[in-house]
């Protein structure tokens, strides 16, 4: 008798963790919402969600062939029709819709990398989608009441119509945020510091901004034509230019460059360096005289200068001559410079 009712209490519990267990489940094929890490609108959708909307959308790309898709443009978004004669691929097409649609009503993002998807939640909480089932597949209507949200949900119409016919190297691409005529940014080359050389683009929203208190040891050797400035040193000019002036703001930074091996001698004075290599003057002097006028810190190898015939003396009064470059790279990294070299 105690047996029988141990067994029928055991039986109890198991059928209320089996309903427990399935009540909690939501969507599609009976697989819980996986909002994963941080919660609604936080991060990138990263977690559970992530992981099932990424395998979702790599197995769709991968069977891209087997998809058919219509799209027709409304005057404030899309209907879409996306199906496929085989039965699991369109299961996968209804449930890769279900929970993108989850994710716009509750603006967790994914695909954030791409521009285009970036600016399209960032907009989420003006696009209304409304699903159907057909039997081979999902139709979508996708509309907003924002003229502006409405152009970025054709773009994104027409780029999901690419992943269909493309697949993988489509979705390798950037897409992005359709502008017309008159909203395309010119990108100037600016000089914010260095006025003739190291030219540079500002680019306010790109990842890995400049830091302030940077300090950089550039070791320089590629040597260049002996009449012409030696391009490694109009990069450094670059260098001080991007820390003043490519960033959303100015960073502060102490740079410090080491000429050896094939540009030891772009440091001698116009003088010597005309005599020697038959030019009417040194063309590194006044890129050269730029980096120092902004804060540069020149030095020379004193062992390359020497063996390659120079001499301490004959170098311009705005660089030193070190002991070696050896010394110099080693005191400057020890002294919290970070190594970046311009090598052959």
């Amino acid at each position: 008798m105690k047996t029988s009712i141990l067994r029928n209490g055991m039986l109890v519990i198991l059928i209320c963790v089996v309903a427990g267990a399935a009540l909690a489940q939501g969507g599609p094929g009976g697989r819980g919402h996986g909002r994963g890490k941080g919660g609604p609108g936080q991060g990138h959708g990263q977690g559970q969600g992530h992981d099932r909307d990424h395998a979702d959308f790599r197995y769709l790309l991968a069977n891209h062939q087997k998809i058919k898709r219509e799209v027709q443009e409304l005057p404030n978004g899309v209907q879409t029709l996306t199906e496929s004669g085989d039965p699991q691929v369109a299961a996968k097409i209804r449930e890769h819709v279900y929970w993108m649609k989850e994710r716009i009503e509750k603006q967790q993002p994914i695909r954030m990398r791409d521009p285009l998807f970036a600016e399209l939640f960032k907009h989420a909480g003006q696009i209304k989608m409304v699903t159907e089932n057909t039997p081979n597949g999902v139709r979508v209507q996708e509309t907003s009441e924002n003229p502006y949200v409405a152009k970025l949900i054709k773009e994104h119409a027409k780029t999901v119509s690419e992943f269909v016919k493309r697949g993988f190297p489509e979705a390798m691409k950037n897409h992005p945020v359709p502008t017309t005529r008159n909203e395309v940014k010119q990108r100037e080359y600016l000089h914010p510091v260095i006025q003739q050389y190291g030219k540079v683009v500002q680019l306010p929203d790109a990842a890995q901004q400049p830091r302030p208190e940077s300090k950089i040891c550039v070791d320089l050797t590629k040597g260049g034509d002996a009449d012409q400035l030696n391009p490694s040193i109009e990069k450094l000019a670059r260098y001080v230019n991007i820390y003043q002036g490519a960033g959303k703001a100015p960073a502060s930074v102490q740079i410090a460059v080491v000429l050896h091996g094939d540009a030891t001698l772009c440091v001698l004075n116009d003088d010597v360096y005309a005599q020697r290599f038959k030019t009417e003057s040194n063309p590194n002097l006044d890129c050269l005289h730029e980096l120092h006028e902004a804060g540069v810190e020149i030095y020379v190898c004193g062992q390359s200068l020497i063996g390659k015939g120079g001499q301490p003396e004959e170098v311009v009064v705005f660089a030193d001559v070190s002991v070696s470059a050896l010394t110099s790279l080693v005191n400057l990294q020890t002294d919290g410079y970070a190594y970046v070299p311009l090598l052959k």
